[in-house]
C-alpha cells in the first residue's frame, strides 16, 4: 500500500474500529498489527516498523478526543437519530473526519469531510456517505454561522 494521506486515514479507521471492538489491544498495539497487515510485512523482515506519525496522530486524536467528538457528533444528528443508534462503522467515520476538521488546521474542512465520504465509500453502505456528509457539513457549516 502507497503511504499517502488517504491510505493512512483507511489505516486509522482500521485500527479505530479494532479497538472500539471492545478487545484489550491498545491502540499502539493496535496500529502495528495493521500496519503490519496492510503493508504486507512478513514476521522474518528484520527491518525496524516505519510507522506514520500522522497514522499515530490520528488514532491517539480522536481516542483521546473521542467524548468531545461525540457530543459534537450527537448534537449535529437530525431529530429522532441518536448516537448509540449508529453503526459502528458510521460513527468511527465520523470521529475521524471531525477529528480532522477540529485538528488538522491546515486541512481546508471540504477535504476532511471529502475524505471521510470516501472512507464511507469503501468502509460503508449506500446510506453512509450521504449521512456523514450530512453530519460533518452541519457541524461546520453551524460552526461557520457561529463564528460570522
Amino acid at each position: 500500500m502507497e503511504v499517502n494521506q488517504h491510505n493512512i486515514r483507511k489505516v486509522a479507521f482500521q485500527v479505530l474500529f479494532m479497538v472500539a471492538d471492545g478487545t484489550d489491544v491498545d491502540a499502539k498495539e493496535a496500529i502495528e498489527k495493521v500496519w503490519v497487515i496492510v503493508q504486507h510485512i512478513k514476521d522474518d523482515e528484520l527491518a525496524p516498523l516505519e510507522i506514520p506519525p500522522y497514522l499515530t496522530a490520528l488514532v491517539t486524536g480522536v481516542l483521546a478526543h473521542k467524548t468531545e467528538l461525540d457530543e459534537k457528533i450527537r448534537v449535529n444528528l437530525k431529530n429522532g437519530w441518536r448516537l448509540e443508534r449508529l453503526n459502528r462503522t458510521d460513527l468511527t467515520i465520523l470521529r475521524l473526519g471531525l477529528f480532522e476538521i477540529l485538528e488538522e488546521t491546515q486541512l481546508p474542512n471540504p477535504v476532511a469531510i471529502n475524505e471521510a465520504i470516501e472512507l464511507a465509500k469503501d468502509f460503508g453502505d449506500d446510506t453512509s456517505r450521504k449521512f456523514i456528509n450530512g453530519v460533518l457539513s452541519n457541524y461546520v457549516d453551524t460552526k461557520d454561522s457561529i463564528n460570522d
